[in-house]
């Protein structure tokens, strides 16, 4: 049979690429904005530092670059969106590195792009580069299976550190080698002393964010525990052994098929170490009750495993025409998923659909409990609303007076919500995540612009008012879809003491109980 020629290879990767940038941008409906997290991270890149009490440094990297760029939303989804087609083409490369054909590569590609990379691929978070970096890092380690050359040692040093610089996640695959190398003739790797330099040159690269970390009281230490005590509580093992079915459901026949060829395909045997560590980095992410989506980068690679398995398997005989079959699997699958899984609906047809998309699970928060949309979606909703209200209420105390206001904000959404949306480039803060720590000091301030949840709506003027001349309700976020459905503005003028005395005073506090 005649080998497909390297342009014919080159003019469908790029299809498969053109395509998952298409679709990255139609799965959201213009009903949505950007997500609670997305502005967070956008802020961080104008507040450059190797840490954050949220994230390692990286994702600051790419904001910075997206605000040079302009920071229009297309940048904003154009980031996760390259990650994501990345990914994709790590798989194609890692399947031509197994010698599979033009029927694997398509194969490949197909089940990395009708899969749950398009939903994660839509947000402007560090889990696209995340899982970019898994795959990484999962390919080089076959490429130095193939050769034992020592420099691919050592450009996995360099992909594990961007991994740990963008999220912590990726020492999991690490945990989940170590163990599974014993058990495999690779184990020879451990006496190799390439590999030990390989290691310090990663300590070395990630030293910043540990000497970060450390002078800055471990605050990931303190994020973990919170996240522990506030939402992985609520995570059930079963519920996260069910979702990784649902990641790349159309690929399960394709990623099985892996798996079994890694432990009985003899040309896979040097190779094993991938089939036992599959099995370690999911017990440790259940040992720890982790979100599910901590997992996702475990599996694109063994997608290249099984593509090129199966296409050996289906290449002769009355097998060759069940692989139209198999290629058709993914996008079949994708279908439904489509329809349930992606802010391509409006609040209202969810709603419409509400039995459905609660039969999904799409309707469970991190609280545990169900409500009227995904909690994702529901956290694209109403920030357009909330900054358009402060900069109203902003313009008024402005036309009266100095510009000395500050706007503090609940929680991390809401400050950069405004912070992106504002016409007046209003730069909101809060007690919340990293905003913390950018408190601008430089003037005095005089006024008060409050966002408060409205859970707490009855306290703050009997609280704060006797701080301010005076003070009043404003305005609320009247969206009824949106996460922040009440939320309250309140505005207070003229201050009665040092406010920035009393912020100060705030900020001391907060962080003694967070050592």
């Amino acid at each position: 049979m005649r080998q497909p020629s390297v342009n014919t290879k080159t003019c469908v990767l790029g299809s498969f690429i053109l395509l998952k940038f298409l679709l990255q941008y139609f799965l959201i409906s213009p009903v949505y904005e950007l997500h609670r997290d997305e502005f967070l991270y956008l802020d961080q890149g104008h507040h450059l530092a190797w840490g954050y009490l949220s994230v390692p440094p990286a994702t600051s990297w790419f904001s910075s670059i997206i605000i040079f760029l302009g920071n229009a939303v297309f940048w904003v989804k154009f980031i996760p969106a390259l990650f994501g087609a990345l990914t994709m083409l790590l798989v194609w490369k890692a399947i031509e590195e197994l010698k599979g054909d033009l029927f694997a590569l398509t194969l490949g590609a197909t089940c990395v792009l009708f899969s749950s990379l398009l939903r994660i691929n839509t947000l402007y978070q560090p889990n696209s580069l995340d899982i970019l970096c898994w795959t990484t890092l999962y390919f080089i380690l076959i490429k130095y299976f193939n050769t034992q050359n020592a420099k691919f040692l050592y450009y996995a040093a360099v992909i594990f550190a961007l991994g740990f610089l963008n999220k912590y996640n990726i020492v999991f695959l690490v945990l989940g080698i170590f163990p599974a190398l014993l058990l495999t003739p690779q184990r020879k790797i451990l006496l190799r002393k390439d590999l030990y330099y390989a290691i310090a040159l990663a300590l070395l690269l990630i030293s910043p964010n540990l000497i970060w970390q450390f002078f800055n009281d471990l605050p990931v230490v303190w994020h973990m525990k919170e996240l522990a005590e506030k939402h992985l509580v609520h995570v059930d093992r079963l519920d996260f052994l069910k979702s990784q079915f649902l990641f790349f459901a159309g690929s399960l026949v394709v990623i099985v098929s892996g798996l079994y060829a890694l432990y009985f395909h003899p040309p896979y045997h040097k190779f094993k170490v991938y089939f036992w560590s599959f099995f370690f980095t999911l017990l440790l992410f259940l040992s720890l009750k982790a979100k599910d989506y901590y997992a996702i980068g475990l599996y694109p690679i063994y997608i290249s495993f099984g593509s090129v398995y199966l296409s050996g398997l289906l290449k002769n005989n009355w097998k060759y025409s069940l692989r139209p079959i198999i290629i058709m699997i993914p996008l079949l699958v994708f279908i439904p998923f489509y329809n349930i899984s992606f802010p391509n609906k409006t609040p209202a047809y969810i709603l419409s659909q509400a039995d459905s998309y609660k039969k999904s699970g799409m309707l469970r928060w991190e609280d545990g409990q169900n409500h009227d949309l995904p909690q994702d979606f529901a956290d694209m909703l109403g920030w357009k609303e909330l900054a358009s209200k402060v900069d109203a209420i902003y313009e008024k105390i402005a036309s009266t007076s100095s510009y000395q206001t500050l706007v503090l904000c609940d929680n991390y959404g809401q400050a950069g919500a405004i912070n992106y949306y504002s016409k007046h480039s209003i730069k909101a803060i809060s007690f919340h995540a990293d905003y913390i720590n950018w408190f601008d000091f430089d003037q005095q301030y005089k006024h008060l612009i409050r966002v408060k949840t409205f859970e707490e709506k009855d306290s703050e003027l009997e609280k704060t008012v006797p701080y301010f001349s005076n003070g009043e309700l404003s305005d609320s976020i009247s969206n009824p879809y949106a996460r922040e459905f009440k939320t309250m503005i309140y505005t207070f003028r003229d201050a009665k003491i040092d406010v920035n005395k009393r912020i100060k005073q705030e900020i001391e506090t907060i962080k003694n109980k967070k050592k």
